[in-house]
């Protein structure tokens, strides 16, 4: 191995940087390193945030004890949040709502983050999980579904509708491959830009040193969906936002084929409430689904993920026996650039979350671990911190059935699974057609393409009211096509 002066010197600067900070070991198979795998562990430590090391260095695996401590806290003085409640109840009507999203879309002050930072391990899928197929019928996958949604909402207002796409370091090669193989999906090159959120290292859970997951490398992990504020602003897609005069970003994830892509009811809400944050809540269907629990404490709105909920709080009903926190997190919003620029340029606007987690890692002899146990503190930051710091955040309660088929679990398994999510799109579209008047055999399946029909009055103007659909079909860009 080459003992040059450039590589000893490169050795010392780096064990400059990293010694007071206690990280001395990150060099410990320096001398073993031939220079690719140097310039790759280098380049690494460079990145380092070693004011972001001090803050988190000394939390002990305890904390996640102590996160649960706040939680419960904070979900004993809880109460389910104010919200535009699907009743219609409200300070405007429905359509009041629809038509001020609609002017706005109209004049171009919305775009659309969606965020597709993940793979689909969870799912038997190696590749982003954007890639994977859901339409029933067509076969799309949920990238096509989505960005067909956004296509038929632009043409609706004849507008273009810019796209934001987060991808993460795991997944931002193929997903650009993939729209350049796919012609974009038919999205102009200047309505899509891509942005990568960051990674983040881990701790060993004495909550001191940085492991090393091979000898020329860090162990590197997401840092949540909240890392899209500082990626959004980093990348030059926040200034990008600016310059063409957007003054509301619709949020969604990827993987939710159901999302109602730049909703204007959702987008009208917000500004008629004049909201900086408005988030998207359903029912939930029991008290300890796995969502996060959206509720009202302290004056501010709040997101309490399912696993920091104390049970006895989750339990707790009305006096008609209605749940008390009732309202599960979407993950879909509106944002006021405004609000995402002031947000963006403060470091501590979203807090960290910390966890206790399983975390391979090479030890001090250079080998291997699969701990058996948790051994590690992993760090993420969540988007929908922000909302107790919104001076007013919105929350709008939405029908399950027309807006959330989250696609996580492989099929057997109870909940969000692509089965259940293709049965809920192949539900709504038959209930669409239904409503404009058709008549639908029993267990015919049926899928809408939105560039087709966005929605049962658009269906009711393209055909003839009793026409009966006897087989299944695929309502296609192009028109109706019978799938055998």
């Amino acid at each position: 191995m080459s003992r040059d002066p450039h590589h000893q010197l490169d050795k010392d600067a780096l064990l400059a940087r990293v010694r007071p900070a206690g990280q001395e070991h990150l060099l410990a198979f320096w001398d073993s390193l031939d220079e690719t795998q140097r310039q790759r562990l280098s380049g690494q430590i460079a990145q380092l945030d070693l004011k972001l090391l001090a803050r988190l260095r000394g939390r002990k695996s305890e904390s996640a004890e102590g996160g649960k401590a706040h939680f419960a806290a904070l979900a004993a003085g809880a109460a389910s949040p104010p919200a535009i409640r699907t009743s219609g109840q409200g300070p405007f009507t429905r359509q009041q709502a629809i038509d001020r999203g609609s002017q706005a879309l109209r004049a171009g002050e919305v775009g659309m983050i969606l965020v597709a930072g993940g793979l689909g391990t969870r799912l038997g899928f190696d590749q982003p999980k954007g890639m994977f197929e859901i339409g029933p019928l067509s076969r799309r996958c949920l990238f096509a579904v989505l960005i067909d949604n956004l296509r038929a909402v632009a043409r609706r207002y004849d507008v273009s509708i810019p796209l934001y796409l987060m991808t993460s370091p795991a997944t931002d090669a193929a997903t650009r491959d993939f729209f350049r193989d796919q012609g974009n999906l038919g999205l102009t090159a200047g309505e899509l830009r891509f942005f990568c959120q960051a990674t983040m290292w881990a701790l060993d859970d004495r909550g001191e040193k940085i492991l090393l997951a091979e000898p020329d490398s860090l162990f590197l992990g997401p840092d949540g969906h909240g890392g899209m504020l500082q990626a959004l602003a980093e990348s030059g897609c926040l200034a990008d936002v600016r310059a063409r005069g957007i003054k509301y970003l619709f949020y969604g994830q990827v993987d939710n084929p159901l999302l109602a892509v730049c909703d204007p009811y959702l987008i009208g809400c917000h500004i008629l409430s004049r909201s900086q944050m408005t988030t998207q809540v359903a029912q939930k269907r029991d008290p300890l689904e796995r969502v996060g629990n959206v509720v009202s404490a302290g004056g501010r709105v709040h997101i309490i993920e399912y696993t920091d909920l104390p049970e006895s709080a989750a339990r707790q009903t009305n006096a008609d026996g209605s749940l008390k926190l009732w309202a599960g997190n979407l993950a879909v919003h509106v944002f006021d650039v405004d609000f995402l620029e002031a947000a963006a340029a403060d470091p501590d606007a979203l807090p960290f979350h910390t966890a206790h987690k399983k975390v391979p890692y090479v030890n001090a002899a250079g080998k291997l671990v699969e701990p058996d146990k948790p051994n590690a503190l992993r760090f993420e930051r969540f988007i929908f911190d922000l909302l107790p710091r919104a001076e007013n955040a919105l929350v709008v309660e939405a029908d399950p059935a027309e807006a959330f088929a989250p696609v996580k679990n492989a099929d057997g398994e109870k909940t969000d699974t692509p089965a259940a999510a293709k049965a809920a799109m192949i539900a709504l579209h038959r209930r669409w057609l239904r409503q404009a008047g058709m008549q639908i055999a029993e267990a015919v399946a049926v899928e809408i393409n939105p560039l087709w029909a966005l929605d049962a009055g658009e269906i009711a103007r393209k055909m003839r009211p009793g026409t009966r659909i006897e087989r299944n079909t695929y309502f296609s860009e192009r028109g109706p096509v019978v799938v055998t």
